[in-house]
């Protein structure tokens, strides 16, 4: 259990006030060690400072702002609605002075040069690891040091875009030609969900729904935080056939055997959509993951003429040093195995070939992934 912490009270700040005179970059950077850690215990042994000194200037940066940021309960401390403005604020600016002060040692011959590489959560852990791997691998090499972001990435990809970091692996649902200035992008593979629907279900036997009878089921999907690009993407194609139609969240994020067995006994027929888990419209010989614990009365099938899918890409800012775009063209070159010299199956599209061989590492089984 914490100790209960002396709570500061904050100095109201006058109506209209500007930004608070006296906020350093050392209180956001004690503010975000608090935020993450959970406790002002485990902040402090992170800092290297002591608790009690960790505390007052916590108290002083509520004081400066005018308010309230945490809140002491006994099982650690919580942010404030205002405490989790204050906290992507701070995030955006301490990313921004980081990234400043190594380009400028970089410029001056000091220190080795540094790639802020983005990996956001519900990525298939087979595609994350082997591009996590090959990006250790390749830096390493080149004696170019990593900084890993584990954030979500918008359909816009704002983080890079807007230099919080310098490249990533995410989802594309339109064609890397169509991203926005100054984004630059290389396919990995394209990838769609896998749907759950009761076994009842006369699909369920064909293996195949149809979007019209998607959309007459509950649909469990998302959260919408988890992956912005996809779900708003897939919510637009299944809005054409239904303009009603709604997700509903998982009862529990990162548990598909507890999303299937609340979708089995839901009051009305409920289907459980994933993120993009398998290749889209895989040929003949590739395997898709067994039948996961827990899946009780629904059945796997898949959508008919794959209408929902999602591109797998390494994305990165166009005025990334030459040399850290060479390491994401060798990321690329290593990740993604030349095409055979046989013709693909006619149900292949472009990429599912290479897509497959590589999150399973010349084995043609799928990684599973659930937002």
């Amino acid at each position: 259990m914490n100790r209960a912490q002396p709570e500061p009270v904050p100095r109201p700040a006058a109506e209209g006030a500007e930004a608070p005179q006296g906020v350093e970059l050392r209180h956001l950077r004690y503010f975000a060690a608090v935020a993450d850690e959970g406790t002002f215990t485990r902040a402090a042994e992170r800092l290297f400072i002591a608790q009690p000194t960790l505390s007052q200037q916590i108290g002083r940066l509520e004081q400066m702002v005018g308010t309230r940021l945490l809140e002491r309960r006994r099982d650690g401390v919580h942010l404030t609605a205002a405490g989790t403005v204050l906290l992507d604020a701070a995030r955006d600016v301490l990313s921004v002075v980081d990234h400043a002060v190594s380009q400028t040692r970089q410029a001056a011959g000091l220190g080795r040069p540094r790639l802020r590489f983005v990996i956001p959560a519900g990525l298939p852990d087979s595609l994350a690891v082997a591009t996590a791997s090959r990006l250790r691998s390749v830096a390493d090499s080149a004696g170019v040091a990593l900084t890993w972001l584990d954030k979500a990435l918008d359909a816009e990809l704002s983080p890079i875009r807007q230099r919080h970091a310098d490249a990533g692996l995410g989802w594309l649902t339109a064609s890397p030609d169509a991203l926005p200035a100054p984004l630059e992008a290389m396919s990995l593979g394209e990838f769609e969900p896998d749907v759950w629907i009761p076994s009842w279900h006369p699909a369920a036997r064909r293996g195949v729904l149809g979007l019209e009878e998607l959309v007459g089921l509950g649909v469990v999907h998302g959260p919408r935080r988890a992956s912005p690009a996809t779900y708003d993407r897939w919510l637009e194609v299944l809005r054409a056939v239904d303009p009603r139609f709604e997700f509903s969240d998982p009862p529990l994020r990162h548990s598909l055997a507890v999303a299937l067995a609340f979708a089995a006994t839901a009051s009305r027929p409920t289907a459980v959509l994933t993120g993009p888990t398998a290749i889209a419209g895989p040929p003949p010989g590739v395997i898709r993951l067994p039948r996961p614990p827990g899946a009780g009365d629904m059945t796997r099938v898949s959508i008919a003429g794959h209408p929902l899918t999602a591109t797998a890409a390494l994305v990165w800012h166009g005025d990334l040093p030459r040399p850290l775009q060479q390491i994401l063209f060798d990321i690329a070159d290593g990740t993604i195995p030349p095409a055979p010299a046989s013709p693909p199956p006619a149900a292949a599209r472009p990429g599912q070939r290479y897509a497959a061989e590589l999150i399973s590492g010349g084995t043609p089984a799928l990684a599973s992934s659930w937002n």
